[in-house]
């Protein structure tokens, strides 16, 4: 069970110099990737008058925020491991694939990302508003929790076959790929029913934001459990533990 591998890690973590360039690469990954995820939408509903939740936005915002992912994953994959995503963070931990205290500076540093590239669109756009995540007239909190633990765990499950699985090979850049292409094409599922969001972080910036916190405990749970059944699952099922190996703490 990956459960019992979990770890909480040294007082010193939080300081070596290593875990601190670790969390400075998940705090730039996270900026980039949501400038442009969120500043897609705002520059979609600014050309089209509010048209970000027609069928062309939402297939706007899946194709800007796979290629948005693809590039932080990539740009962080060689120091933190391009978790950019609390979520990810949090099944790394289950899967005893990063220690309790980098896990939080992690966590830290994703969240302040969030904010400061929420906070950056805002004034660069002289004030316009950075949405906050909200479910669809129609959508329940409960069909919205389901619709986060699903999305999610198909990322996180993929984030494990692509990047953590030590049987994986060299894939090189085909992590990053796919790991966009399952966050794009989950957008595309889920976008129209509760913005599809899969990453706390991302939720959390432009609630802060906008001071909007309706319903945002779902966006939390919901990719928290998510990460946490595909951890177990991928890691019980195709690493077990005579195959399993602790990454290096330069990759998670």
């Amino acid at each position: 069970m990956p459960i019992s591998r979990i770890a909480i890690g040294t007082p010193g973590e939080a300081c070596h110099p290593d875990a601190l360039k670790a969390a400075a690469a998940e705090f730039f990954s996270m900026l980039i990737f949501v400038f442009a995820g969120e500043g897609s939408g705002m520059a979609f509903n600014k050309l089209t008058d509010n048209g970000s939740t027609t069928p062309a936005g939402l297939v706007a915002a899946a194709v800007a925020h796979a290629f948005a992912l693809f590039v932080a994953v990539s740009v962080g994959a060689n120091i933190s491991g391009g978790h950019v995503n609390p979520a990810v963070t949090f099944g790394a931990f289950i899967g005893g694939n990063i220690t309790l205290l980098r896990g939080i500076l992690y966590w830290i540093a994703q969240l302040l990302g969030s904010v400061v590239a929420c906070l950056l669109l805002k004034f660069a756009t002289g004030g316009l508003e950075t949405s906050a995540f909200s479910l669809s007239t129609d959508v329940s909190v409960l069909n919205a929790l389901v619709f986060e633990i699903v999305m999610t765990f198909g990322l996180v499950y993929t984030v494990y076959a692509t990047a953590i699985d030590p049987k994986k090979g060299d894939l090189g850049i085909i992590a990053p790929i796919a790991i966009g292409f399952i966050v794009g094409a989950n957008i595309l599922a889920g976008g129209a029913f509760d913005g599809a969001s899969m990453n706390p972080a991302v939720s959390f910036g432009p609630a802060v934001v906008s001071w909007t916190w309706a319903n945002h405990w779902v966006y939390w749970v919901g990719p928290l459990i998510g990460a946490a059944i595909a951890a177990l699952v991928y890691d019980n099922i195709f690493i077990g533990g005579n195959t399993h190996e602790q990454l290096p703490t330069t990759d998670y």
